[in-house]
């Protein structure tokens, strides 16, 4: 933004019409910009990065846009400012993802280190803006910051600089400190519910969806269903481990020092271990749509907002048989299932507790 604009004079429009299945996240994010009451920091929810990554882009433009359209509609989407942000190569933006190995935001990203990027975090938020009126700090998957790295944030999250915004993407905010949650602003930006899964989990919640509408989802056929998902996640596991390991340096080179293979291999596990837990995610979330979908039929609500249109029918066969409590107590029980996975608890023993406890 240039001197002769003001922080009020802009808006989201364009936001708006670019992300219109996120209208109440959108409207509080304009809100705070037309009225220069932006927070400093925004925790934003949804089910696809890709989208909230967009959307956190969106916002960078329209604050530091130097050819805003006449009248201050929004961002001209063409100045140098919009372009460098489209490019990612502003210099007042910075982008925080988690790093290959351990596939988590760490410590050298935020302030320096002998390992640190050209750039951490701190370098920007504590010195002067370079081109634009605002630094925008964009951390994607905000809940892959590990507890060193979330300290280490937790000083300018406390004592932010003036025109410094944090925007906090995550899907699964659960996993999140709640030192870091209780300090941002939260906007669920989930839109219009749909839920992005890949074949494996499509496949998985149909044979769920199959057994447990005609009723026969009881304590054995919940048992199957359980060893179906063991299988899957085992498979998962597996699959996961190779596609980490192809890419690990341990297949770079054929020799290497005791100490660094050792060092090596713990970042492999961790690797692993990491995004297995990311992608096991997405059984949970496919059943939380579809327990969703059961409860909304239940309530009378028109199943043209279904998340899973093609599971309908299966939904109201539950949904008939279920009090309005149990059709809501199935959505809490898998929220307590997600966050217990987050434990050192058996994996298998909360999925166990978790898919006996379902009311169908």
């Amino acid at each position: 933004m240039t001197g002769r604009h003001s922080a009020g004079e802009y808006s989201l429009r364009m936001a708006w019409s670019n992300f219109p299945a996120m209208a109440d996240a959108v409207s509080i994010l304009r809100r705070g910009v037309e009225r220069d009451r932006l927070g400093h920091a925004y925790q934003l929810t949804g089910v696809d990065l890709g989208v909230l990554e967009d959307l956190a882009h969106q916002l960078s433009k329209v604050l530091n846009c130097v050819e805003p359209p006449l009248g201050g509609g929004d961002c001209c989407d063409d100045c140098v400012s919009c372009r460098k942000v489209d490019a990612r190569a502003h210099p007042d933006v910075m982008i925080l993802r988690p790093e290959s190995k351990l596939r988590q935001i760490r410590i050298s990203q935020i302030t320096r280190r002998p390992q640190s990027p050209p750039r951490v975090l701190h370098e920007m938020v504590y010195t002067t803006a370079t081109e634009g009126e605002w630094k925008v700090a964009i951390f994607v998957a905000a809940d892959r910051m590990n507890r060193d790295a979330a300290n280490a944030f937790l000083k300018s999250l406390e004592e932010p600089p003036r025109r410094t915004l944090f925007l906090l993407l995550t899907t699964e905010p659960e996993r999140m400190l709640d030192t870091i949650r209780s300090r941002c602003q939260r906007l669920n930006c989930a839109g219009d519910g749909n839920i992005p899964l890949g074949q494996a989990e499509t496949n998985w919640l149909r044979d769920f969806a199959g057994m447990a509408g005609p009723g026969q989802a009881g304590v054995p056929g919940r048992y199957r269903l359980l060893g179906t998902l063991m299988e899957r996640l085992a498979e998962l596991k597996q699959q996961v481990g190779e596609e980490l390991g192809a890419r690990s340096p341990l297949q770079q080179h054929d020799e290497i020092p005791p100490e660094l293979r050792e060092q090596w291999e713990a970042e492999l596990d961790a690797a692993v271990e990491a995004e297995y837990r990311h992608r096991r995610a997405g059984y949970l979330r496919a059943l939380q749509g579809w327990l969703r979908d059961v409860w909304i039929l239940n309530a009378g609500i028109p199943t043209d907002i279904a998340l899973f249109p093609d599971l309908v029918e299966a939904a109201q066969s539950v949904a008939d048989r279920l009090t309005s409590v149990e059709a809501m107590e199935n959505l809490t029980i898998i929220e307590q299932t997600q966050r217990a996975l987050h434990t050192t608890i058996n994996e298998l023993l909360i999925l166990e507790v978790g898919m006996l406890k379902l009311k169908l």
